[in-house]
């Protein structure tokens, strides 16, 4: 989109909260279809906010009221995704579920602040899906905070609603290529059944909706980002729109229904045995109960595919024992905003025991903390030279895997992949090619890691272990035993490489835990290829 057409949308976007507060256009008293946000917040994270605390995401920002010594909403700075979520009253759910008379007016205070600083807030805040966040926000929660407020209130808050809905409509199709453009596309929704005498804001919404699900739902059900977290965020903002849809009687597009049951079952493909996500590509450990919910909201329940063609993931499932890789080449630019450097990373569970993991990510914490669950090491793969297989950039990737290439097989419950990439193939000349059995049984899982080169490369096999797992490296260095929560025990052996046991960080809880890793490093004048197994014991 060319400067110019970008600042003739933002001059009209500008244009309807000034046409509103004159009073040209009606505003109803409240809206005109109650809703309710259909998803539980977190009552920790409700009473950290009362004492004036906001997090997000691995990363947190202080939001206090005006008067309160360093608050109020013109002055709160920092990552993009933290400042998204505090204008996008993501935040209003913990409340909710914190349930306290304090919590309720807390609730109102801060959007009553809000509204008066309007004028003065940073252009992020009117984002259109960070606009549209916070409309779905303040209707799905209306009965909490405003429903009992005074007329004058209730008032400017219809009033602000109109002028966020009538500028979001200007704002659509988005300039944000991912999944934000479906939240966006919620709120205007949103704003259409709670404003039914603006038609225009339905049409608007209902035309930009289907090619948007063409365009990011990809044919196996992957959303184009390639991340398990916005594939489950994906999933509730369609269900929600669905929702809306049926409470103002409005027939869904037929793309809506087809895109919510694909994008579910891919979603079933990257849970583990304990009901959680993979760690791939910016995904925390959401709760098992929020992507169960998720998943009956979509309804039609089905089998979880083997892999996803188009996304890259392969499951690998027998008995018990679930191993999950990335085996798909990373998303475009403008996609790749929560890409890691994780390609052929995988992760193991056992049950509802992790027992193989990714270090996690921490998306709205500094540069440093970021990035650091972001890189190659932070994931169970092999890595050349200590360098990224990906370039890291603050927005996204620059060098990347081009060719990443699977295959598999499955003969009487047991499983064979075969998968490689060339991310390295620019700097050093090499392809990493990685190969896993899964025992019919599930317990044994073993793997090979070849580095294809001309020359000799140096190279680290990382294991990151879940911080609930206990490891100690035997006596003899060749082996690490390894005992699951549950009480299973399981041995780590490698030939080809020199093996050891060292400290870890798991990022994807609610703060930073240690852990442990096993390492696997290659041999300069040796073979430039290590045989490893995971094998139940006992």
């Amino acid at each position: 989109m060319t400067d110019w057409l970008r600042n003739i949308r933002r001059a009209i976007a500008r244009m309807p909260p000034i046409a509103a507060r004159l009073g040209l256009g009606r505003v109803p008293d409240g809206p005109a279809q109650p809703t309710r946000d259909p998803w539980p917040g977190d009552p920790a994270r409700g009473a950290i906010l009362m004492r004036g605390t906001f997090e997000l995401a691995g990363g947190s920002l202080t939001l206090r009221l005006g008067g309160d010594s360093g608050g109020g909403f013109a002055s709160i700075t920092g990552n993009p995704i933290l400042l998204a979520g505090a204008h996008g009253f993501v935040w209003l759910r913990d409340l909710r579920a914190l349930g306290t008379d304090g919590a309720r007016m807390r609730a109102r205070s801060l959007v009553s602040e809000w509204i008066d600083r309007a004028a003065d807030l940073p252009e992020i805040a009117q984002r259109p899906d960070v606009a549209g966040s916070r409309i779905a926000a303040w209707l799905g929660h209306y009965d909490f905070f405003a429903a009992s407020a005074d007329d004058g209130f209730r008032q400017r808050l219809m009033q602000q609603l109109m002028a966020d809905a009538r500028a979001l409509a200007a704002s659509l199709p988005t300039e944000e290529l991912d999944a934000r453009a479906f939240i966006a596309i919620k709120g205007l929704v949103a704003a259409a059944v709670a404003l039914p005498d603006h038609p225009a804001f339905m049409s608007r919404a209902l035309r930009v909706l289907p090619q948007e699900l063409r365009r990011q739902i990809l044919a196996d059900g992957t959303h184009c980002e390639r991340s398990p977290a916005q594939q489950l965020a994906v999933l509730q903002d369609l269900t929600e729109i669905r929702a809306l849809l049926q409470a103002g009687q409005i027939v869904a597009p037929p793309a809506l229904a087809s895109g919510i049951e694909r994008t579910s079952l891919a979603l079933r493909m990257l849970r583990h045995g304990d009901g959680r996500l993979a760690l791939f590509n910016g995904t925390r450990d959401e709760s098992a109960a929020l992507i169960e919910l998720a998943l009956t909201q979509a309804g039609r329940p089905g089998r979880a595919p083997a892999f996803l063609s188009e996304g890259g993931f392969h499951r690998l499932q027998a008995e018990r024992s679930i191993v999950i890789i990335d085996c798909g080449a990373p998303p475009p630019a403008k996609l790749d905003r929560f890409s890691h450097a994780g390609t052929l990373g995988f992760e193991m569970s056992v049950g509802r025991d992790r027992l193989i993991t990714n270090c996690g990510a921490m998306p709205a914490a500094s540069d440093a903390w970021r990035d650091a669950g972001r890189a190659t090491n932070a994931h169970s793969t092999l890595i050349i030279a200590d360098t990224n297989s990906s370039e890291l950039r603050d927005t996204g990737l620059g060098r990347r895997p081009i060719e990443v290439l699977a295959s598999r097989q499955e003969a009487h419950g047991a499983h064979w992949l075969d998968a490689s990439h060339d991310g390295w193939v620019r700097p050093f000349g090499a392809i990493h090619r990685r190969r896993l059995y899964l025992a019919a049984s599930g317990e044994e899982l073993l793997g090979e890691d070849t580095v294809e080169s001309d020359s000799p490369q140096p190279f680290v096999i990382r294991f990151h272990l879940h911080p609930d797992v206990d490891a100690s490296l035997q006596h003899d260095g060749l082996a690490v035993l390894l005992r699951l929560p549950q009480g299973g025990f399981w041995r780590l052996e490698a030939e080809g490489a020199a093996m050891s046991l060292d400290e870890s960080i798991y990022l994807a809880g609610p703060a930073p835990r240690k852990s442990e890793q096993v390492v696997l490093t290659g041999l300069m004048d040796g073979p430039q290829q290590v045989k490893w197994g995971i094998a139940r014991i006992g």
